[in-house]
């Protein structure tokens, strides 16, 4: 079945006390409003009509669609004014869904279901029961139980205040039905403004029938009104991805404390300590452990490696058997092959670590490639940058090279060489050869040490 996605996302949120629209406030570390243009492209929508307003232009450069239609509505006059801006894109055979733009942890279940509503009925609605409805608009019913109309709260009577059925502006119908009830909307309310809600009355006075979908979870269809909703709407966001993980096979130290801002895949028995942060999309292989605050962004890391205390991968890939950290640092275009490792104060920028390598402490390795089972002493540093251009690095297999050492590129280290502690390097060091470049020692005999003056 054909349907377009009407999402309603013109509001300022003035309580948000912020300069960014409303719909641009991150949830899971993505905006709220693209997060349900996900959800609906998943649904294979043939359209997604997005109703703007307020902050046009900042919208346009962090939200995309791959069917997404552009509908401003300059001044907001109400829901149904709103809805009235994408009427001339609806054609009158296919279903309108109707969403709001604030509600952005609407699940594809839930949608799904409001659509199955639909194909036995003429209106869909998406319906909640709270225990306080204040402000809400109530869902009235008649004798029979069908929805006859909705009802908002600064319009409703006193007996209609006492209804706990409450809309969450979430709808489906006809295209046809749909423009035909927005051309007769009226603003004649306490608003002054055109409620979209008012279609329902109509389609009920045309004898449609009209029948209610619910979600899983009232959070589903929470809006945002201020940061402390934001706030509500992000911890639900992570308890539900904790539940997620751990049903895929993850122990979680505690699930109250992680926070996932992507796609996570886990296998089995992976362990993820506290304050742990997994951004973009993050591969998690069999018996991985995580300690406690680190943060991984768009990497893999294979089975059985170990990631110690404060660590940070980001766009990494890291083989089966490794171990990382604590306090270190993985950043773009890293690889760490089978069984290598890098320990506390180890940064890593677009190299390759061997497999068996190590560069335990104090180290940074950057445009360079380590060949197996070589081992880096602390202190060490790839000059990679001479302030215009970088260079490479190459370092052999089973190479040594000793603490504190700065290997200026481009050079070169071959085969089971080795470098001393201290050295320079600016050349090529030759497969098994010993490499020493520093200042000869002299030590100086009844040496007088300086002296404070007065």
């Amino acid at each position: 079945m054909s349907f377009s996605v009407v999402v309603l996302a013109a509001g300022k949120g003035t309580r948000m006390k912020s300069a960014l629209p409303k719909v641009l406030h991150k949830v899971g570390g993505v905006p709220m409003v693209q997060r349900i243009i996900h959800t609906v492209e998943q649904m294979q929508a043939s359209a997604v009509h997005l109703v703007y307003g307020h902050g046009g232009e900042l919208l346009q450069q962090q939200v995309h669609g791959d069917n997404l239609n552009w509908c401003l509505q300059a001044e907001q006059l109400g829901t149904g004014h709103a809805v009235q801006q994408a009427a001339d894109a609806i054609t009158d055979d296919e279903d309108v869904l109707i969403l709001v733009g604030d509600a952005p942890l609407i699940r594809q279940q839930t949608l799904e279901r409001l659509v199955a509503v639909k194909q036995h009925c003429d209106l869909a609605l998406l319906t909640v029961n709270l225990d306080d409805p204040t402000g809400m608009g109530r869902i009235v019913r008649a004798q029979d139980n069908n929805i006859t109309a909705i009802v908002e709260h600064k319009d409703a009577t006193e007996a209609q205040r006492e209804i706990t059925e409450i809309n969450t502006g979430m709808m489906m119908m006809n295209g046809a039905d749909l423009k035909r009830w927005l051309e007769a909307l009226s603003n004649d309310n306490a608003q002054g403004e055109y409620y979209l809600t008012d279609v329902i009355a109509m389609a009920a006075a045309e004898g449609k029938v009209i029948q209610a979908a619910h979600p899983d979870e009232v959070v589903e269809t929470e809006g945002v009104n201020n940061r402390i909703h934001l706030a509500k709407l992000e911890r639900a966001l992570q308890r539900w991805n904790a539940e997620e993980l751990m049903t895929a096979g993850a122990t979680l130290a505690d699930p109250a404390r992680i926070d996932v801002r992507g796609k996570v895949t886990t296998g089995n028995d992976v362990f993820i300590d506290i304050n742990c942060v997994l951004e973009g999309e993050v591969i998690l292989g069999d018996n991985v452990s995580i300690g406690p605050n680190c943060v991984l962004k768009d990497c893999r890391i294979g089975d059985n490696t170990v990631i110690e205390a404060h660590t940070l991968i980001e766009q990494a890939q890291v083989a089966e058997s490794c171990s990382i950290g604590p306090f270190a640092r993985l950043r773009p275009d890293s690889v760490m092959q089978k069984g290598s490792k890098v320990g506390n104060f180890v940064e890593m920028k677009k190299t390759t670590l061997g497999e068996g390598a190590k560069a335990n402490h104090l180290t940074y390795l950057g445009d360079a490639e380590v060949g197996a089972r070589a081992n880096i002493g602390a202190g060490t540093i790839t000059c990679n940058y001479d302030g215009v251009n970088k260079s490479k690095t190459l370092i052999g297999e089973n190479a040594f090279i000793g603490s504190n050492t700065a290997l200026v590129a481009p050079v070169e280290i071959g085969q089971g060489a080795t470098v001393g502690a201290g050295s320079v390097v600016t050349n090529k060091v030759e497969d098994s050869a010993l490499a020493i470049a520093r200042a000869k020692q002299r030590n100086i005999d009844n040496w007088k040490r300086p002296t404070k003056k007065s």
